[in-house]
């Protein structure tokens, strides 16, 4: 096996601090967030540690991006088992990183049972034995990546993938908006079948956002492109192995207001329907102004919040509060001991607090009228 599948499996294997409670933790490969597959993998993973999956596996999840996931630092993951029934189980997976939900989602499970059956048709489409091959794609493509990107592709990765269009990033315009590329993972895996539904879930986040951007000729590589995942939906329709070549195939009905949507249907070798997956995400030009938020040249992005009585800041993404006594200062409304000083001495105090840690956003007293703030922009200022 090879060191990049064992690596996967070692980040599929979460650590079970409660009943209901685990831990995952992120490669420390220099990504300033965490890959969004990997979240849904491990989120996966820990919904099907509470179901017995041999006799009832799962056949779908639904999940929501909320903020970047920080890489440095572990993510618990808390499985709430919404209801076991006679058929169908439901679990609810919250992945929490300092303090906040980072991702929710819900997985249904299903014990299999005899009916009707069709699908669609498998595309016909080039098989990967006579596409250029992982080093014929590096010495293309790489060169056309951003660094982090690049350094990330030029390792010994878990996922094998073969583009059908390679000819979509070296800046070829495909006309009927269509994206077809097989993927496989590097080495064998074990015969559990959750484990390949975990690893197919790791995958399916790779390169279905950037299937909104073929129409436009453009790719989620270019620097002048942020690219987030905003919400995710995969569907499991019949076994499959991960480590065989499956048949990626996207396509994009819209994209619109900075948000693209794709789908994407994935085949196994013989033309079986295995699985189905749909997604929406953030594509935004970096050099973009938005009302009440900025973009920074690294990408970083600036939140804003409900600040308490009137007054608003910006609060940068990677500021983290130093104790759970300051956790509360700047983001929430005071406590309530405050609530029945005066206007002017809530004010003052706020504006004592934040000049004492170095604060410089505050706004003066006169800048904001009383019901004048600033709403957050949340997630989608991402």
């Amino acid at each position: 096996m090879s060191s990049a599948v064992q690596d996967l499996l070692a980040i599929l294997d979460l650590e079970r601090l409660e009943l209901n409670l685990f831990r995952g933790r992120s490669p420390q490969v220099g990504w300033q967030r965490v890959f969004g597959g990997q979240v849904i993998g491990q989120a996966l993973v820990a919904a099907c540690r509470t179901v017995d999956v041999v006799g009832r596996p799962p056949h779908s999840l639904h999940a929501y991006f909320l903020l970047p996931g920080d890489p440095k630092v572990p993510i618990i993951y808390e499985v709430d088992r919404i209801r076991d029934g006679k058929s169908f189980t439901t679990r609810r997976v919250v992945a929490i990183q300092h303090g906040q939900a980072i991702y929710t989602m819900a997985v249904s499970f299903h014990r299999d049972e005899p009916g009707m059956s069709h699908q669609a048709k498998m595309p016909e489409v080039t098989k990967p034995e006579n596409l250029p091959n992982e080093a014929h794609i590096k010495e293309r493509v790489l060169p056309l990546m951003p660094d982090p990107v690049r350094r990330y592709y030029e390792r010994e990765r878990p996922i094998e993938w073969r583009p059908v269009e390679l000819d979509r990033y070296l800046g070829k315009k495909i006309e009927d908006g269509r994206f077809h590329v097989w993927i496989r993972a590097t080495a064998r895996l074990p015969d559990e079948p959750a484990i390949h539904q975990c690893v197919l879930a790791y995958a399916s986040d790779m390169l279905l956002l950037d299937s909104a951007l073929i129409p436009h000729g453009r790719t989620v590589f270019e620097q002048t492109l942020m690219a987030a995942s905003l919400d995710h939906a995969l569907w499991f329709h019949r076994p499959f192995r991960a480590d065989d070549w499956l048949l990626y195939a996207h396509d994009s009905p819209n994209l619109s207001g900075s948000r693209g949507f794709s789908r994407g249907l994935i085949f196994a070798r013989d033309g079986t329907l295995v699985a189905s997956v749909a997604q929406e995400g953030l594509l935004r030009e970096r050099n973009r102004r938005l009302t009440g938020g900025r973009i920074h040249e690294n990408g970083h992005r600036h939140h804003q919040a409900v600040q308490a009585r009137g007054r608003a800041r910006c609060v940068g993404r990677d500021r983290r509060a130093r104790d759970d006594s300051e956790r509360g200062q700047g983001l929430w409304p005071p406590e309530r001991p405050h609530r029945n000083l005066p206007r002017r001495r809530i004010r003052r105090e706020l504006f004592a607090q934040d000049s004492h840690r170095g604060g410089g956003a505050v706004r003066s007293r006169g800048r904001h009228r009383r019901g004048h703030h600033c709403i957050s922009q949340d997630r989608a200022d991402r």
